[in-house]
């Protein structure tokens, strides 16, 4: 399943929410394709999404969940990266 966060996170003038898959990257780089979100948005384990772009997202078949839900959900699915795994790329 894809999941979405509510845009809280500021940069560049805007506020950005996050898409992840509690499943696959396969899935989540899939959904991101057919929604044209571009492969510069994926940070290893979730796409960065503008607020503008959420309720589209949603209509598209994401699943609104709170930001602590999606990490729960992330960690769960093993895909999530941490901060350390993340600085050893």
């Amino acid at each position: 399943m894809v999941l979405i966060d509510d845009p809280s996170w500021p940069a560049h003038g805007t506020l950005w929410a996050h898409l992840v898959s509690d499943d696959n990257l396969a899935e989540l780089h899939a959904f991101a394709a057919a929604n044209g979100i571009p492969e510069r948005g994926f940070d290893h384990d979730h796409y960065d999404v503008p607020a503008e772009r959420h309720a589209e997202l949603i209509a598209a078949g994401a699943t609104h969940v709170s930001g602590h839900e999606l990490v729960r959900r992330l960690i769960g699915s093993g895909l999530r990266v941490t901060m350390r795994e993340r600085r050893g790329r």
